[in-house]
């Protein structure tokens, strides 16, 4: 049989039930995968899999050359939302783009209003702010190792972590009243003083969540199934890591010793000494080791939170001073406390804050006409979007099977990302 030749400079094209089945992918991706003989997959957005969002992948046998992520399917518009809301109940609103790191999420938006109103806010409200920033680290940080757990097929290593963060969600409840999204962190201090049992309570709690992570590090940590499955796999260097954006814990794991608590210290942060844990390694398992070690360094910082937390205030007076300027209410202004908030305006403006939440660096970019009750703009960049392409990169040359434990040893979290 007489061999035909193929001009080779000539455009392949998919055929055309080949190109549909990847909408609305990009035509230019599919036929690209096609002319180099790959294939696209598609994995998620449905919850198990991907947690909300969508990863397009290319892979050529069974080696994964190029990951695309596809946010977007949780967006809730939370920026366009704050402009129409007074700047005291944007505080719940914050909150939603990491739920279980509430009191990180609301305290970068809080400072912002507090830089612009040149507040001080008293120290006894200061470490309480500390305190309640610690507790969603771990929280956030026991909660990520459960999903990673689930994506690598062990089972109790998901039950565990869930299981220890009861005793976080009990002492944020017992602290301000809710377990989960607590709203307490508000302009010039916090809603309310914590008492002497709770804080006793809360430092039980510490000593009770060190012993029992002792048993998950046997478990789970220490285990070598999970070694295997996350030890050099999805390596990112330090260069790396810098040039696509990475951010905490992430950034951390690939060598680069960067914590905003400690380069622009703010709360209590600068009373109290801890140690930022950081590996060299820039795999999966230094992702996930170096929030392992976190924990640690947050329970001790709570302790030590606790055992100095100074007597005081908890509400700025100067914030008080203002408000009262609006309205006369004599001398008890707390029990108008909502009603002034209604009518507090923030001065003309643009301000920035940077914030260490659980998955890193988080920044609110507060602007104000100086006029309205509500915001003219707010920008939040949250952790999860800032490192969105750093694990693109840590995707590449991995093989397929390996694309879940890359992907929770990063801690993504959809809503985070899309906020």
């Amino acid at each position: 049989m007489e061999e035909k030749e193929y001009a080779l400079d000539v455009p392949v094209q998919p055929p055309q039930e080949y190109q549909s089945l990847f909408l609305p992918v990009p035509p230019e991706f599919v036929e690209e995968a096609y002319r180099k003989d790959e294939f696209v997959i598609l994995v998620g957005p449905q919850h198990p899999g991907s947690g909300h969002m969508r990863l397009i992948v290319r892979v050529k046998g069974d080696v994964m050359t190029e990951v695309i992520p596809d946010p977007g399917y949780v967006h809730r518009a939370i920026e366009k939302l704050a402009e129409t809301k007074l700047f005291i109940q944007n505080i719940p609103l914050v909150e939603r783009p990491a739920i279980m790191d509430c009191a990180n999420m609301s305290l970068g938006y809080v400072r912002a209003i507090e830089k612009a109103m040149d507040l001080e806010v008293p120290p006894r409200a200061k470490y309480i702010r500390t305190i309640l920033a610690e507790l969603g680290r771990i929280g956030t940080h026991l909660y990520d190792a459960g999903i990673l757990a689930v994506f690598i097929g062990h089972t109790t290593g998901f039950m565990w972590p869930f299981g220890l963060r009861e005793y976080i969600c009990e002492a944020l409840c017992r602290i301000t009243g809710a377990r989960v999204t607590a709203s307490f962190i508000i302009p010039g201090g916090v809603r309310r003083d914590v008492d002497e049992k709770t804080l006793r309570f809360v430092e039980a709690v510490t000593y009770t969540l060190e012993e029992k992570l002792r048993k998950f590090e046997r478990i789970f940590v220490k285990n070598p199934a999970v070694i295997m499955r996350l030890k050099d796999v999805g390596v990112l260097d330090k260069k790396e890591a810098i040039k696509f954006g990475v951010v905490g814990p992430f950034l951390r794991a690939s060598g680069v010793e960067y914590d905003v608590r400690k380069v622009e210290p703010y709360e209590a942060y600068d009373e109290i000494d801890f140690d930022i844990p950081v590996a060299d390694e820039g795999d999966a398992y230094s992702r996930f080791l170096v929030r392992v070690n976190e924990v640690q360094q947050s329970l001790n910082i709570i302790r030590r939170a606790i055992k100095d937390i100074p007597e005081g205030p908890v509400l700025s007076d100067g914030l008080i001073g203002k408000l009262k300027e609006k309205e006369k209410v004599g001398k008890n202004v707390r029990g108008y406390f909502f009603r002034l908030f209604g009518r507090l305006t923030v001065p003309a403006g643009e301000y920035t804050t940077l914030t260490e939440a659980a998955r890193g660096t988080l920044l609110y970019t507060l602007v104000s006409d100086g006029k309205s009750t509500m915001p003219y703009r707010l920008r939040v960049v949250t952790p999860g979007w800032a490192y969105l392409r750093g694990f693109m990169e840590a995707c590449k040359g991995e093989r397929l099977a390996d694309l879940q434990a890359i992907y929770g040893s990063f801690g993504y979290f959809p809503p985070e990302a899309d906020r």
